[in-house]
């Protein structure tokens, strides 16, 4: 190497810097990664699923039941929608987005376990392999044996 490219002064790298690279290149927090990325996109399939596919069905059902312009004015003056309300700087409780809100959640919960379920039920665990028998068994084994042979 020509004395051109060597540094003038040693860089010493900090001593965490290597338990950080030792930390990230762990299983585990690589896995975890990999898991919230695949989370995301997951989210977009969940959220059409439930807002395209499964709330139509239920709001056909229900007869079109919608909480969203439920409130309750604690100041201001008497409208008919939130989005009146709201425009008119009145302080609202939204009660009827809150349980739109947990709705949908408990919606999105219930798709999540049934996929979950499926899943689980398509891609099967491999059977168990037989335990390894104990000292005891073995020995109670020989000397089965011993008294057969005699």
């Amino acid at each position: 190497m020509s004395d051109l490219l060597k540094p003038k002064l040693p860089i010493k790298t900090p001593g965490w810097l290597d338990d950080f690279k030792a930390f990230i290149m762990r299983g585990n927090v690589v896995d975890l990664a990999v898991g919230v990325i695949i989370g995301a996109s997951f989210t977009g399939i969940v959220t059409s699923l439930v807002k395209d596919v499964i709330t139509p069905v239920i709001g056909l059902a229900t007869g079109g039941v919608d909480f969203s312009n439920h409130f309750l004015i604690l100041k201001g003056t008497a409208v008919a929608t939130l989005a009146d309300a709201q425009k008119a700087g009145d302080v609202t409780i939204n009660y009827g987005l809150f349980l739109n809100a947990l709705l949908n959640f408990v919606i999105v919960a219930a798709v999540i376990f049934w996929m979950v379920r499926l899943i689980s039920k398509i891609h099967k665990a491999p059977a168990a392999a037989d335990p390894a028998p104990t000292t005891s068994e073995l020995l109670l084994t020989d000397i089965r044996d011993l008294l057969k042979t005699k």
